[in-house]
C-alpha cells in the first residue's frame, strides 16, 4: 500500500498527476491511495495511477484504519506539519522534502509546482518522473456543451481576479467572432458570472457557473473550443485536457504556475516589470494582473482559437 497526501485546490491536485503516475510506476505491485478533499474525489478518480481516493483535509490527521502503509508521500508541502500527518500512519517508507526531523530531497522555491514534485519522487524513488504527463481521462459523462469558448473570471483570492468588466469585453468579442460563449465558475462565482455575461451582453443560458458539478465542469472543458482565465483551477483543466487557453497571470508568475509549453496554451504576464511575484492571498487585483489588456488578450484568442489541440492517445475527436 502506498499513501500520498495531497489535500489542497484543483490545480493542486491537477499539478500533481505527474508525480502521481511517477509513483505508480515506482511501487507498480502497491494500491495507491491518494489523500485529498472529498470535493475533489470524482475528479482525482479519473487519474489512472489512483486506485482509492482517502477524504483528507489540510494538515488534519487522515482517518486510516488500516495497517502502516509501505510508503508514504507528501505531496503537500515542505512541512513539518504535513510531514507530521504522513508519518502518523507509521509508514515503512516516508518520502518528504527535507526539515527538521524529516530527511529528503531540498525544497527549492523558485521550482515550478509541476516540476518540484516530479523531483521529489525522481530523487527519492529512483524514477524518471515527466513534467508534461498532465492527461487527465474523460469524464464519464456527455459535456452539457461542446466547442464553448470558455471565459471563466472566478478565482480564489481578488488579488487574482481580473476585473469583470474586461472579461466581458472579451466574452463580447469572442461572441462577435462567433463562438458560443459561456461564463463558468463555483457556486460562489454566480452573481460575478451573471456580471460578466450581463456586461457582455448574453443571456441567462450562457451563465454555467454554479450549474456544474466539478465533474460536468471538467466535461465541459474537455469539449471547449478555448478557455480564457485566470491562474486558477478551470487553467489546469484546459492543460489536463489540452484545450486551447489563454492564462492571465498575476499575482504569481507563469514559471511557478504556468501551463506546459505547448502552442496552443498562451500566458499572459507583466510581473516583470510590474512588480515580479505579489500576494497571492492580497485583497485587491495585482499591478501584474492588472496590466494585462484586453486588447493582448483577445490577439492571443485569435492566435490559438484556430490551433486543433494536440492528439492526445486515445482521446475522442477535437470538439473544435
Amino acid at each position: 500500500m502506498a499513501v500520498v497526501l495531497r489535500p489542497l485546490g484543483l490545480g493542486d491536485l491537477l499539478t500533481g498527476v505527474p508525480a502521481l503516475r511517477a509513483i505508480r510506476a515506482a511501487v507498480p505491485g502497491h494500491r495507491l491511495v491518494l489523500a485529498t478533499t472529498e470535493a475533489l474525489r470524482p475528479l482525482a478518480e479519473l487519474v489512472d495511477a489512483v486506485d482509492e481516493v482517502l477524504p483528507a483535509r489540510e494538515l488534519e490527521s487522515l482517518r486510516w484504519a488500516g495497517p502502516p502503509p509501505e510508503l508514504a508521500v507528501d505531496l503537500h508541502g515542505k512541512g513539518p506539519a504535513s510531514h507530521r500527518v504522513v508519518a502518523a500512519l507509521r509508514p515503512d517508507r516516508l518520502l518528504c522534502f527535507g526539515s527538521p526531523g524529516y530527511p529528503g530531497p531540498v525544497w527549492h522555491p523558485d521550482e515550478h509546482e509541476v516540476a518540484r514534485w516530479c523531483r521529489l519522487v525522481t530523487e527519492g524513488l529512483g524514477v524518471p518522473a515527466h513534467p508534461d504527463a498532465l492527461d487527465l481521462a474523460e469524464p464519464p459523462l456527455p459535456p452539457l456543451v461542446r466547442s464553448a469558448a470558455l471565459v471563466h473570471p472566478g478565482a480564489a483570492y481578488p488579488s487574482r481576479r481580473w476585473p469583470a468588466d474586461r472579461f466581458a469585453a472579451v466574452a463580447r468579442h469572442l461572441r462577435a467572432a462567433g463562438h458560443d460563449v459561456r461564463i463558468t465558475g463555483g457556486p460562489a462565482e454566480v452573481g460575478l458570472a451573471r456580471e460578466v455575461a450581463e456586461a457582455a451582453g448574453l443571456g441567462e443560458e450562457a451563465v454555467l457557473a454554479g450549474r456544474t458539478t466539478s465533474l460536468e465542469l471538467a466535461a465541459v472543458v474537455a469539449a471547449a473550443r478555448v478557455v480564457v482565465s485566470g491562474d486558477t483551477g478551470v487553467a489546469h483543466l484546459a492543460s489536463a485536457y489540452r484545450r486551447p487557453s489563454v492564462v492571465l497571470f498575476g499575482p504569481v508568475p507563469p514559471a511557478l504556475w504556468g501551463p506546459p509549453r505547448r502552442p496552443q496554451h498562451v500566458v499572459l504576464w507583466h510581473g516583470d516589470v510590474h512588480g515580479g511575484t505579489g500576494d497571492p492571498w492580497g485583497t485587491t487585483v495585482d499591478p501584474a494582473l492588472a496590466a494585462v489588456t484586453v486588447d493582448e488578450v483577445t490577439a492571443a484568442l485569435e492566435h490559438i482559437v484556430a490551433l486543433r489541440a494536440t492528439p492526445r492517445p486515445g482521446a475522442v475527436p477535437d470538439p473544435g
